[in-house]
């Protein structure tokens, strides 16, 4: 029979956030893929976990996970833990599933720490809907791009972002998002766990002068809807109301159509389109 995947999630930061299900499958399983070894073996050693290592991380994900899928095949079944928090979650662990997946290997995923809920669930902003981006990509024109497409996301919006690297992001979602209301958080879980619930340019201003330590979860509001309704209407107002109706007939909409189209662009009734026509 082949083996099986366990996604293993791991204290953020408290050790104490690590479930008895957790530990007890780490301990009785064949191997752990681990993101950093060395950060690992500490967490092993608290709970007297000598169950044998290998490295697995962004720079080798490919040809490690094909190991380690052969590994299963053959019988054994694998643990995966990241360094902190769920496998999977803005980390090289998908390149994994989806192999075991094309493999045909059964994958199962104990729950437990993810740094998006802990930050969303603080972060006193709208948790309903929500958008992860994860970090930000790297390259300037991907990472603009992703900025310009949560230009008009109305779901809150949760963003990971390294120390060195937070003054900067904040400058471009404040510029490019406008002044959002925004939650940080850092040190999650631990003695100095911190929640600043302030604005982009504010927190701006703070990290400029104020040397930001730790990983950062930043928690932005989304932008409100009736505002984006009525910039959209304020636009089509720009048009006539013959123009914008001839404008959905030249797409090959009959007249009735076109009228229903317009009227609702503008956010008035089909009568009123119909009276301005006449």
């Amino acid at each position: 029979m082949p083996g099986k995947l366990y996604l293993c999630a791991t204290p953020i930061g408290n050790l104490e956030d690590i479930t008895f299900r957790v530990v007890r499958t780490l301990k009785k399983v064949d191997i752990i893929g681990a993101e950093d070894t060395r950060n690992s073996i500490k967490l092993l050693n608290h709970f007297e976990i000598d169950t044998p290592m290998t490295s697995y991380h962004e720079f080798n994900k490919y040809d490690k996970a094909k190991e380690l899928v052969e590994m299963m095949q053959e019988g054994k079944n694998v643990a995966l833990i990241t360094d902190a928090g769920t496998p999977g979650i803005s980390d090289p662990g998908e390149e994994l599933v989806k192999q075991c997946y094309e493999a045909g290997i059964e994958v199962t995923s104990l729950p437990g720490p993810a740094a998006v809920v802990t930050a969303l669930t603080m972060s006193a902003l709208p948790t309903r809907r929500f958008c992860f981006e994860g970090f930000l990509p790297k390259d300037k024109k991907e990472r603009q791009r992703v900025l310009e497409s949560l230009k008009n996301e109305t779901r809150t919006i949760v963003i990971y972002e390294a120390p060195h690297r937070l003054v900067k992001t904040l400058e471009l979602l404040e510029e490019t998002l406008g002044d959002r209301k925004v939650s940080i958080c850092r040190e999650m879980t631990k003695k100095f766990e911190e929640v600043k619930r302030t604005t982009l340019s504010e927190a701006r201003e703070y990290y400029s002068e104020n040397e930001p330590k730790g990983e950062f979860v930043l928690v932005i509001e989304g932008r409100d809807l009736q505002e984006i309704k009525e910039e959209e209407i304020a636009k089509w107002e720009e048009m006539s109301i013959e123009d914008h109706v001839q404008m959905y007939i030249d797409k090959g909409n009959d007249k009735k159509q076109a009228m229903k189209l317009a009227a609702k662009d503008r956010g008035i009734s089909k009568r009123e389109i119909y009276k301005e026509l006449i």
